[in-house]
């Protein structure tokens, strides 16, 4: 799907997308690249963010999309929604540190909300946010989203989620009801 407003195509990820949405993923969240936007972890996270084995899963799932966003022919941004039931779970989100600021961010989570209420019935999108990425809860708390109080830990020691800078990290559930 095409939105001639943005100029992007929405589409799923196919297993010749994995290395640019893996690169894509890295770069909007650690070493340096990343500092060029705001959804940088690179201060409480070293290490990968993801790997071709995680993102091939997820194109390979059949509860799943990688839902892969480009501009101008270049994957610009992804995210994947999996299909739990009554709800969706929102992940893997990513915009390339060069256009974040643009307001991408809030017409793919749009397009992703749409998409898994009218593909899969689902009354609500769940994600989970690290709870120190305070300016990204709020982003989300923005457009909707309400926090739980219910958290999960960081799997601290399994280096393919990153290597942690600090020791206080976990997960809140963030949940926004669908209309």
């Amino acid at each position: 799907m095409e939105t001639a407003a943005t100029g992007l195509t929405f589409r799923d990820a196919a297993d010749a997308d994995v290395d640019a949405i893996v690169a894509l993923i890295e770069s909007a969240y650690r070493g340096d690249s990343s500092r060029a936007g705001w959804t940088t972890e690179a201060d409480i996270l070293q290490g990968q963010r993801t790997d071709a084995e995680s993102v091939r899963a997820v194109i390979k799932s059949p509860d799943s999309r990688l839902l892969t966003v480009e501009r101008a022919g270049e994957v610009v941004a992804c995210c994947q929604l999996e299909h739990r039931g009554d709800h969706a779970y929102f992940g893997m989100f990513a915009v390339s540190p060069r256009v974040q600021g643009e307001g991408l961010g809030k017409v793919i989570l749009a397009e992703a909300e749409r998409a898994v209420r009218a593909e899969w019935g689902a009354t609500e999108m769940h994600m989970t946010v690290i709870t120190v990425r305070i300016d990204l809860i709020a982003w989300y708390e923005r457009r909707g989203y309400r926090r739980t109080g219910r958290m999960t830990p960081f799997p601290y020691g399994d280096e393919r989620f990153g290597i942690p800078q600090r020791e206080d990290l976990q997960f809140e559930l963030l949940v926004k009801a669908l209309a």
